[in-house]
């Protein structure tokens, strides 16, 4: 982890994540900085392709040897590493189409819940008016154990961001994903974190057919779902949060950080029963926790889907390789091994070093 934070430093993050118990780079930073570890790649004789898509790849037999993209070209490699981050559906579908073994898996779906920032610092802080403006921007991680149809489900936040704003993050037409970004400052007046509960493979039952790919479905049904309820545009759907817990349509909704604008609807039509009924006990929970964090002063905003990939691409423990289809190298969240920008990373060197170990310095290829 502390290699991973120096070469961070290296490329531009504040060296204060060296020592911070809670490394934050900001999300207005990581462009210039992945500008920058783009620089070191192409200095060390990489090269990038933008607007280039891969379609297909390159077998010989159980093999991969290259890829070929969207225009045609074929690219051909000792070996392939897939790091394409958890919302790459266009790669799982080729993966299945292709018959390269795939698993489904849990992942976790529910909501964005805002506060202002403001009520946060009162709560955590206990003071009565704005907090010391020596103190950072608070925040609160939470985490309860519902019981929904005789079944236990984690209701749980995820990726809080203080002093934060939260943002658009659909991968396609006619869907609402929501996510949350914290500059690197948390000077926004809005706090805002997921609230999520745990989706297990068995609540995939509606889309057994698609085989490995049924997580996939049932997440882009609710997002598409989500997009019809709120308007058929970025706008997104929204209710203010002691209304959600009490079943109750809001009649107004607060102001937001969400720049395409909110919605208010009824919920519990774009969320499935088990999410509705299972966030309604952890809000509750929560507000025994954290005195003043379930009030109407508060929204939720949906639909928080992508917090880790739907389908996990299966590899060898030692190797690091495919189970199945060999110089196939599955990395990061995208393949199921990763959670975060620190583990992505780690997952990304392990993965390089593994290709290279097998297949050019024992090979001499």
């Amino acid at each position: 982890m502390r290699r991973i934070l120096e070469i961070l430093v290296a490329h531009g993050a504040h060296e204060e994540i060296l020592f911070d118990a809670h490394p934050h780079i900001g999300t207005n930073k990581l462009p210039n900085l992945v500008a920058e570890l783009r620089n070191t790649i192409l200095n060390a004789g990489g090269e990038i392709y933008f607007n280039t898509a891969v379609t297909d790849l390159l077998l010989d037999n159980d093999e991969v040897c290259g890829v070929i993209t969207q225009q045609g070209d074929q690219l051909k490699a000792v070996a392939v590493i897939l790091a394409t981050g958890h919302s790459a559906r266009d790669i799982f579908h080729l993966l299945h189409r292709k018959k390269i073994h795939i698993e489904a898996k849990p992942f976790a779906l529910g909501v964005r819940v805002e506060h202002s920032q403001n009520l946060i610092d009162q709560i955590q802080y206990h003071c009565l008016t704005n907090r010391d403006p020596y103190l950072p921007a608070s925040s609160y991680a939470l985490v309860h154990q519902a019981k929904v149809n005789e079944q236990e489900r984690g209701v749980f936040s995820f990726c809080m961001c203080p002093g934060g704003f939260i943002v658009p993050a659909a991968t396609a037409p006619g869907e609402i994903v929501v996510n949350g970004m914290s500059p690197s400052r948390r000077d926004s007046k809005y706090a805002n974190s997921g609230i999520v509960v745990a989706v297990a493979e068995t609540d995939f039952k509606k889309f057994q057919d698609k085989g490995t790919l049924a997580g996939m479905f049932f997440q882009a049904e609710i997002e598409q779902k989500a997009c019809v309820i709120a308007g058929s545009t970025q706008t997104a759907p929204a209710q203010r949060l002691m209304d959600f817990v009490n079943g109750k349509v809001s009649d107004s909704l607060l102001e937001t950080s969400y720049q395409p604008g909110l919605n208010s609807v009824d919920m519990r039509a774009v969320l499935p029963q088990f999410v509705s009924e299972a966030l309604k006990q952890g809000f509750k929970n929560f507000g025994s926790k954290m005195k003043g964090y379930l009030t109407n002063d508060a929204q939720i905003v949906g639909v928080e889907s992508r917090t880790s990939s739907p389908v996990r691409i299966p590899r060898d423990k030692e190797t690091l390789e495919h189970v199945q289809t060999k110089r196939l190298f599955p990395c990061g969240e995208g393949a199921g091994y990763a959670g975060g920008i620190v583990s992505a990373a780690m997952d990304g060197e392990r993965c390089a070093e593994a290709a290279v170990h097998k297949y050019i310095k024992q090979n001499k290829v």
